[in-house]
């Protein structure tokens, strides 16, 4: 398959991905629904470099905000960028595709969640990523052991060792040093996954291929088991703290965020991960033994949520 042929099955994998779960968060909302945005990107020549679609689902009774993301860009890579992906530090030709979402529940309750696979080709070479993470406010472990053996049995039709190897990935990748805790409590996280191997990269796609059906069925189940719980000002407040570090892990840390700025990326489409609200607290410290420190601890101690 050349490149060309995967850039379009890549393509259709992530256009479905956004219709499928637009229409999955959709379905759980009475009467709240996403805003479409299209848009095309200028280089920095003035020319045509791609573009995308940004749907936002803004005040509904479930996600008090909900944004996913299509896009499909190309353009020249400054050296400084060539450099972190490929090695080489000078100007490269660039392509990248995608679907990302990130979803913020109104009830602390149901955990936001994020998930984002993708598809990128830098001078000669290219590679996929991916992956999803859950974010609790409140820990209820048999949430976190669902949306993880979801993930395992997609990841071990594939390759046994996946699940392991992405699922450590991502406990280091969402972290925060300057906090010590992880963004929430994992999932999966992979990348480069073909750009030394390419005669792989094909299957590396149907594995990329597989994610969107499998986030459906590892999240969606929570929401619905949680959505309707009643909670109190004081959960409420939690949350916004909890956002507070989700905000600060996205523009601190994230290689999205920071890849969309470097490549002058359409920058709402790239803040449409940030939380509508969120609270920072000066010397923040949660009452002992209550479920907010309860949580705080398994953030700061990443666990094995599924046996081997």
């Amino acid at each position: 398959m050349t490149e060309i042929h995967i850039r379009e099955r890549a393509t259709l994998i992530f256009r479905k991905m956004q219709e499928q779960l637009c229409t999955a968060v959709e379905q759980l909302e009475p009467t709240a629904r996403f805003r479409e945005d299209r848009w095309d990107r200028e280089t920095a020549a003035g020319t045509q470099g791609g573009g995308g679609i940004s749907r936002v689902l803004e005040g509904g009774q479930i996600f008090e905000k909900a944004g996913m993301n299509f896009s499909a860009v190309h353009g020249k890579l400054i050296p400084e960028m060539s450099k972190i992906l490929v090695g080489i530090e000078t100007e490269l030709p660039f392509y990248a595709s995608g679907a990302s979402l990130v979803f913020h529940p109104l009830s602390p309750h149901v955990p936001a969640v994020h998930a984002n696979i993708r598809y990128i080709e830098a001078g000669q070479k290219a590679w996929v990523g991916g992956g999803t993470d859950l974010t609790p406010s409140y820990l209820v472990e048999d949430d976190c052991v669902h949306f993880h053996q979801t993930l395992k049995a997609c990841c071990d039709r594939f390759s046994k060792d996946y699940y392991a190897r992405f699922k450590k990935w991502c406990d280091q990748y969402f972290y925060l040093p300057h906090r010590g805790e992880t963004r929430g409590i994992g999932g999966i996280f992979f990348d480069y996954l073909g750009r030394e191997d390419a005669d792989n990269l094909i299957s590396y796609l149907d594995f990329v291929a597989a994610i969107p059906e499998t986030f459906e069925n590892a999240y969606f189940p929570i929401v619905r088991r949680r959505m309707e719980l009643p909670f109190t000002k004081e959960q409420k407040h939690f949350q916004a703290i909890r956002r507070s570090r989700y905000a600060e892990f996205n523009l601190l840390y994230d290689r999205g965020t920071h890849f969309g700025f470097k490549t002058k990326g359409r920058t709402e489409s790239i803040l449409m991960s940030m939380p509508p609200l969120a609270s920072w607290v000066y010397d923040y410290q949660a009452p002992p033994e209550s479920a907010e420190e309860r949580m705080i601890q398994v953030l700061k101690a990443p666990r094995e949520w599924v046996a081997e």
